[in-house]
């Protein structure tokens, strides 16, 4: 069983900065691509960030978060972050951090993701 929790949300000034982490329990983080998303209120859930698993070296962005949003990983502490500088009014959302037992590669694809966390949310105010 594997079991995704997310902390670090909270509310912010627009230029501010937030770092969230998701505590992977269960087994095969080393192995797991994982991922951030998020919901906007009232909106489709997006993509964020992912990262691969042993190599912890490819990642990749929505065009929204690059340059602003770094996402990078723990294996030790089976942990992933996002670390969110620069923050703007619209990036306010629930996040979720996501894994999967069988992608190779980083996706920004949310199908391609088994286990999901039950998120955190993140408030940017103007």
């Amino acid at each position: 069983q594997i079991q995704l929790v997310e902390s670090g949300g909270g509310s912010v000034q627009a230029g501010g900065s937030l770092k969230l982490s998701c505590v992977l329990y269960g087994y095969g983080f080393d192995d797991f691509v994982m991922a951030w998303f998020r919901q906007p209120p009232g909106k489709k859930r997006e993509a964020v960030a992912s990262i691969d698993g042993n190599t912890r070296t490819t990642s990749t962005y929505a065009e929204s978060v690059k340059g602003r949003f770094t996402i990078f990983r723990d294996n030790a502490k089976n942990t992933l972050w996002l670390q969110m500088n620069s923050l703007k009014p619209e990036d306010t959302a629930t996040y979720y951090c996501a894994t999967s037992a069988t992608l190779s590669r980083p996706t920004l694809y949310p199908d391609e993701y088994h286990y999901w966390g039950q998120g955190t949310q993140v408030t940017v105010s103007s």
